[in-house]
């Protein structure tokens, strides 16, 4: 299979990260994670580690072109292109790109991680191979204190979050972070499957069969003759999910 054209290692990686922002935003309209012209995905501009890409406020996720996307600050000034970031996707990014390290933040109320975030018993449990990857690196807000208009909420945020790399915010939605737009939307598709799985099996009333922690640990454990790294897999994951946009959804590049 050839590298997807959109994704080179001699790119612009300024232009690349537009691009790949603009498709995940569309992705997840196809993958039924978005909320219309709500929630939100941002990317640290490469290069630099106080600016921040982000689709401005006002634009629903299946028109997102790379060209649209504006730079914007931690105090919510755009810095290039037209349109607004909205309050609190400027009060929950930006903090957490700065206290964390994250390349990539992106935050949905997608359905079935907010069904389970719904429940007093919110935790996602080791009961499938794919949720087995996600043991250890969730971390939990237990307590939903209303909408995020502040920087310091961010910064709360941050703070939970700590070295995790999924974040489940009580009656809220998901948020995950990632070093490439390709890892974090991995992250998040595959979080609302194994969620979704676990809440389908709740509804049966029947126990579920919780995988042992040795069984999560071999899971977990990349095999010594693995023909493909953790950031391969996640390049061809991204890369394949690209070229069903370029069928279904195109120009998300322009």
């Amino acid at each position: 299979m050839s590298v997807h054209p959109l994704i080179s290692p001699t790119a612009d990686p300024v232009r690349e990260a537009r691009i790949h922002l603009a498709a995940a935003h569309r992705l997840a309209v196809l993958h039924e994670l978005e909320e219309g012209i709500d929630n939100h995905f941002t990317v640290t501009v490469p290069g630099r580690d106080d600016r921040y890409l982000i689709l401005p406020f006002g634009f629903h996720w299946s028109e997102a072109r790379a060209s649209d996307m504006i730079v914007f600050d931690e105090s919510g000034k755009t810095l290039e292109g037209e349109g607004v970031v909205e309050l609190s996707a400027q009060c929950i990014h930006a903090p957490i790109h700065r206290l964390t390290g994250a390349r990539v933040v992106m935050h949905t109320h997608q359905t079935w991680a907010l069904a389970l975030n719904m429940l007093k018993e919110n935790r996602l449990l080791p009961a499938s191979q794919t949720a087995a990857f996600y043991y250890g690196h969730v971390v939990y807000d237990d307590i939903y204190a209303g909408t995020a208009d502040f920087i310091e909420e961010g910064e709360r945020l941050a703070g939970v979050i700590g070295k995790k790399h999924v974040l489940f915010m009580k009656n809220h939605g998901v948020l995950v972070i990632g070093d490439t737009v390709a890892q974090a939307y991995r992250r998040l598709y595959k979080l609302e499957r194994v969620c979704r799985a676990q809440v389908l099996a709740m509804s049966t009333g029947k126990p579920l069969e919780v995988l042992s922690d040795q069984i999560v640990a071999q899971v977990q454990a990349p095999p010594a003759n693995d023909r493909h790294s953790r950031a391969e897999r996640e390049r061809l994951f991204f890369e394949a999910m690209m070229r069903i946009l370029d069928r279904e959804m195109p120009g998300y590049a322009d």
